[in-house]
């Protein structure tokens, strides 16, 4: 469509905006759903040693089938201090130290005992180094644990303190600023016919655990010079404002954005919900404007706001990811702009909400995922494969 920007060089034109946030080295019980900006390099090898992988015998493979006498026990944290020699066993439980001299472990299920005598009882290993986790099988010392760029997730976190790390880098919290803009919105509770406002909490919600620091602007009128001042003081990364952002009247977040200093990059997006989206810069602060539409806030959100703040704090791949599911029932052509249909997932299968209305934010609450249309997209048919955002 004329002067409407397609959704992907909207988002690259987006990253683009922000400002990189400095790097801080951050304890590991902090940094959980932030990325590392850094490798996180492994500083001991794990294991550090030969262990046991199961509860039976330390021995030679050359002595079997034995008869052994069996010399000792070694457990985890308790190892056998001495070293095996020819005929000789010792008793180890899973994750203990090999002794010196063992090169395999006899499954005690396929161990008979008579005192301190061992024999074989079953068909015992099949080959040198059963049942032995060897030094350095997860990883070793100076082995690249979790790349620059990946999220730490808790088994991101698992690995590196076991690697020896205590504490990893990471961005500093990504300072964003919410503001909604409205005459016609009050805060959820409050009395009366008024509109709840729901899109700063929406907005918190879908920032939550990227380290992201809120400063909540809370409700503006609309009035030109409220808006102005509130745009022209506030302090941070990203601002992001709901609302006012489409050519009524009273729509002045465009006219008060410029009043604050800020210069526009691109104003509507060849999207469908959420085309009246813009963006643009306040000095070194990022601006985007979200439409007041809660499910259109939500959709832009999820495309720009949520990978502009993922990027500032050291994603690698800062937009969500996308899958592909049969569809349940058949599409319509598509139009001129991309469209996200709402849609549950059943049987493992996509079916997309009867009624697609941007108003209807249950429609949202209900859905699962959204189904991507790409503009002029032919007719679907039930059982297609499609792109969708898993969404819940």
């Amino acid at each position: 469509m004329a002067g409407l920007l397609p959704v992907a060089e909207a988002q690259a034109r987006v990253l683009a905006l922000g400002t990189p946030v400095p790097s801080v080295d951050v304890a590991l019980d902090a940094a959980l759903g932030r990325w590392a900006t850094a490798p996180i390099v492994a500083r001991r090898t794990q294991p550090s040693r030969d262990l046991s992988a199961m509860d039976g015998y330390a021995l030679r493979f050359a002595d079997l089938p034995g008869p052994l006498t069996v010399i000792g026990e070694s457990a985890a944290g308790a190892p056998f201090p001495g070293a095996i020699a020819a005929g000789e066993a010792v008793r180890i439980f899973t994750g203990a130290a090999m002794p010196a001299g063992a090169d395999t472990v006899l499954v005690q299920e396929e161990a008979g005992r008579d005192g301190a005598i061992l024999t074989l009882a079953g068909d015992g290993p099949a080959h040198v180094g059963r049942n032995v986790r060897r030094r350095g099988l997860d990883f070793a010392e100076g082995d690249i644990l979790v790349a620059a760029g990946e999220r730490l997730t808790p088994a991101r976190l698992a690995v590196a303190a076991t690697g020896g790390v205590a504490r990893v880098p990471v961005a500093k919290p990504v300072r964003v600023a919410l503001a909604a803009t409205g005459d016609e919105l009050v805060e959820p509770g409050t009395p009366g016919d008024a509109l709840p406002e729901s899109n700063r909490l929406l907005l918190r919600s879908l920032l939550a655990g990227s380290g992201a620091e809120i400063v909540d602007l809370g409700i503006l009128p609309d009035r030109l010079e409220t808006l102005t001042e509130a745009f022209a003081t506030v302090e941070a990364d990203v601002l992001v404002t709901t609302g006012g952002a489409s050519v009524g009247d009273h729509d002045l977040v465009r006219p008060a954005l410029l009043a604050a200093g800020a210069t526009l990059d691109f104003w509507r997006i060849a999207l469908r919900p959420g085309k009246p989206m813009l963006a643009g810069r306040r000095g070194a602060m990022a601006v985007v404007g979200l439409p007041g539409n809660p499910v259109s806030a939500f959709v832009t959100a999820l495309l720009f706001v949520r990978p502009l703040v993922a990027h500032l704090g050291g994603a690698a791949h800062p937009f969500p990811p996308v899958s592909r599911m049969l569809l349940g029932e058949d599409l319509p052509a598509n139009g001129e702009r991309t469209d996200y249909l709402r849609a549950e997932i059943r049987d493992g299968r996509a079916f997309a909400s009867t009624i697609q209305d941007s108003s209807m934010l249950l429609t949202l609450a209900r859905s699962t995922c959204l189904i991507v249309r790409e503009p002029h997209a032919p007719p679907a048919r039930a059982g297609d494969s499609a792109e969708v955002l898993i969404i819940a």
